[in-house]
């Protein structure tokens, strides 16, 4: 291990000691399964753009990826059509509302501002080339394994879970086909992207797809590049403006790096050119984000002078 790493590693330890005391916040509970996820578990794990692992306590525990299956989406999206393409479908801007506003769509005419709240993201799905609705989702879930280096499998569970409870969702789908704003069937693609919020990583996967943003689109664990280099920036600014739902700005104050949450308690943060961080706990704040993963990523990237925004980031 490189004395950087040797490092990290001591700093994560202390990341993790110090946050699983923090008993603040609860499960998700209007998604069955999450509520039902044993709330104490917590990881924290680091993966290199050299392809060096580090990880901590509960990385093999599999949880539901949720929203952070939006950045890989995209990612795919981005290869088969460029930026300037899903640009001007989509677009990049923050809604300063919940992830799930209808009041969003409303008021830009019904078209989405950005891949990472539900509207935005539907509409990516719509776009990933296929010709019928199971190809969209084996491109969709291939690609997810692809990043991850490992075989991402559906939970039949959280699916199941997550179909009964999405008509939010539907309607939203819905709103967007009457704005011309899906393309393709609008109920295929919201059933396809509520597959993909159903797939199941570990804290070491999540990392290993985080590591490959931070790798200019090569996967440092298998040596493929997944996306092309110049598409990298995109998804990273994706994440900067919307990564954490209502709270990113105070996570570009606090953090200073790219982020994405899910509610099933993933949290991945990219530090670019050296790896990325990825932690594990279901324990969640008002907006949808893991307490002790915020704890843990900030005091780790704190530590480590990690921060774009920083003269002095190592």
């Amino acid at each position: 291990m490189s004395q950087l790493n040797e490092k990290l590693a001591v700093v994560m330890q202390q990341a993790l000691d110090e946050a699983k005391t923090n008993m603040d916040g609860e499960n998700a509970s209007y998604i069955p399964f999450l509520a039902s996820v044993p709330s104490e578990l917590t990881g924290l794990a680091f993966v290199s753009v050299t392809g060096e692992i580090i990880q901590l306590q509960d990385t093999d525990y599999k949880f539901a990826i949720e929203s952070i299956s939006k950045i890989m989406t995209l990612g795919l999206v981005l290869e088969q059509s460029g930026a300037d393409a899903l640009h001007s479908k989509v677009g990049t801007e923050p809604t300063g509302m919940p992830f799930n506003s209808v009041l969003a769509l409303e008021l830009h005419q019904g078209k989405p501002l950005t891949p990472l709240v539900n509207a935005g993201a539907m509409a990516t799905v719509s776009l990933v080339k296929a010709t019928d609705k199971e190809q969209r989702w084996q491109q969709i879930l291939n690609f997810q394994s692809l990043l991850a280096n490992s075989a991402i499998t559906l939970s039949d569970e959280v699916n199941q879970s997550e179909q009964t409870t999405n008509t939010h969702n539907r309607a939203i789908a819905l709103l967007l086909e009457s704005s011309g704003r899906m393309y393709s069937e609008p109920l295929e693609a919201c059933d396809v992207y509520t597959r993909q919020c159903s797939t199941l990583f570990n804290t070491v996967e999540l990392a290993t797809v985080g590591a490959t943003l931070a790798n200019g689109g090569k996967n440092p664990c298998s040596g493929k590049q997944l996306i092309q280099t110049q598409n990298i920036p995109h998804i990273l600014a994706e994440m900067a403006m919307e990564g954490l739902y209502d709270t990113s700005g105070d996570w570009a104050y606090d953090v200073g790096l790219p982020g994405k949450s899910g509610v099933g308690g993933g949290l991945l943060t990219v530090i670019p050119n050296i790896g990325a961080l990825a932690a594990f706990s279901p324990r969640l704040d008002p907006f949808g984000n893991s307490i002790r993963g915020q704890q843990m990523i900030k005091h780790v990237t704190q530590a480590m002078a990690w921060n774009l925004f920083s003269s002095t980031q190592h």
